[in-house]
């Protein structure tokens, strides 16, 4: 029988299989963030061991930065301490760390693809549960908790269960969410396969990964191809030359055979796929923009929201629009963003935060001259961060207030207490941001 793209990665990395079936996962690349390495790190110190594998190790601050001012002290004493606990402890342990005001600085999720540390093949592992976003590359990533972000410190392995297989054929994240639930992926990694992941950026890719943790799977991955091999080519930190080369040709062998069986599979036509929006509390509660919200939705949901089953959400009001997050935080979203509302001007009572995930994802955009034009239209480009996925910075939704963000989660409270967030894609953000309500980006751009 042939083996899945999961088998071949995983097998390969395994040290050794345990009693009742766990494995010994070794791990190629381990990103850590200011949040959830502090306890591991005060971990080592109490036992006395260092690093194990400093080199394989890549550290940058994300969750706690302010977007705007980023060269004056950050204001939160939690968060300034956090910021500086991470370059206190890199520097101690030979860690290398992206700092703010560092070049290659940026959320991790989005530092990783960009600098071409994160390759096909690989096993990565992250204090984050967007860890998946680096599946997108055709790597086993997931993220991991405290204690095994010290495990891996310590050993530069980790002991897991492997998850159960799973394949969706089509493309379209919140789509996918809405047909499976945010349970429907529990206890599996997700391969995402068909023509519709295949005609997809990597930049697109890594959204349909990053989102795969939404319904519940341990992570997703998509085989690599000549997009991935193109997209790595010429990146810093990516093999260079004849070097290339020899790993373009192990990474070609990294598919799903042909004869694998999965333990789950779904299908979904591409072409049933509208531009989505959430009305509730969790991902999985998304619907078409245009839709009615659905007679069967939670009632607690909809109380936080202040929606009701059976009506729609076009024309409701909306006062934030965020775009950003290692979701939609990359040049080809600023791009996109940009090239919707040029010409346009942001509504007024409106407030919009285009933050992009990167230094370098902000100093490609200002050297296209996105940045003008969104000034042109209203809109500021503010400096690199996680900004308003999660209220852990500078950057919340106030309580009441109605957002529509590209980010990933929507619970009670993530952008701030008693804020209210509907995730949506780009297009249905721009929309919004220019009409100052939710609106068909079809009929608003003309799509």
């Amino acid at each position: 029988m042939g083996r899945t793209l999961l088998d071949k990665i995983w097998d390969a990395h395994t040290v050794r299989t345990e009693d009742g079936g766990r494995s010994v996962l070794y791990i190629d690349r381990q990103y850590i963030h200011e949040v959830t390495s502090p306890v591991a790190f005060a971990g080592l110190e109490r036992r006395g061991i260092g690093v194990a594998r400093p080199a394989q190790i890549t550290a940058t601050a994300d969750h706690n930065i302010p977007t705007v001012d980023q060269h004056l002290p950050i204001a939160e004493t939690e968060s300034r301490r956090q910021v500086e606990a991470l370059e206190a402890n890199c520097a101690k342990f030979g860690i290398e760390h992206f700092g703010v005001g560092n070049p290659r600085q940026g959320i991790v999720h989005i530092i990783g693809p960009e600098l071409g540390l994160t390759q096909p093949g690989m096993t990565i592992v992250c204090g984050d549960s967007h860890t998946s976003t680096h599946g997108a590359l055709g790597a086993v990533a997931f993220g991991v908790g405290t204690s095994e972000v010290e495990m891996v410190f310590a050993s530069q392995c980790i002991i897991q269960s492997k998850p159960r297989s799973m394949r969706i054929t089509v493309d379209i994240v919140l789509y996918i969410l809405s047909k499976i639930s945010a349970p429907g992926g529990t206890g599996h990694f997700i391969e995402f396969a068909g023509e519709a992941i295949r005609s997809l950026s990597m930049e697109g890719r890594m959204t349909v990964c990053n989102m795969s943790i939404e319904c519940g799977a341990r992570g997703g991955m998509i085989a690599p191809d000549r997009t991935t091999f193109d997209y790595l080519r010429g990146r810093e930190r990516a093999p260079q030359g004849a070097a290339f080369d020899q790993a373009v040709a192990r990474w070609e062998t990294l598919y799903s055979d042909a004869d694998a069986v999965f333990d789950k599979e779904y299908r979904f036509d591409a072409a049933d796929i509208a531009p989505m929006i959430t009305y509730g509390t969790n991902p999985g509660m998304g619907m078409a923009v245009d839709a009615q919200i659905p007679a069967e939705a939670d009632p607690k949901a909809l109380e936080y929201m202040g929606f009701k089953a059976g009506e729609k959400l076009l024309g409701k009001p909306v006062d934030y629009v965020f775009v950003g997050s290692c979701t939609n935080g990359r040049i080809e979203d600023l791009r996109r963003f940009a090239k919707l509302v040029e010409g346009r001007r942001k509504a007024q009572g409106v407030t919009a935060w285009i933050v992009p995930g990167s230094k370098g994802v902000e100093a490609a955009a200002r050297a296209e001259g996105l940045d003008k034009v969104l000034a042109a239209a209203g809109f500021e480009l503010r400096q690199p961060g996680c900004s308003a996925c999660l209220a852990m910075n500078a950057d919340k939704i106030p309580a009441g207030k109605y957002s529509v963000s590209t980010s990933n989660r929507n619970f009670e409270g993530r952008q701030g207490p008693g804020a209210r967030t509907m995730l949506a894609g780009i297009a249905v953000a721009a929309a919004a941001a220019v009409c100052g309500r939710i609106e068909d980006p079809r009929k608003v751009f003309e799509m």
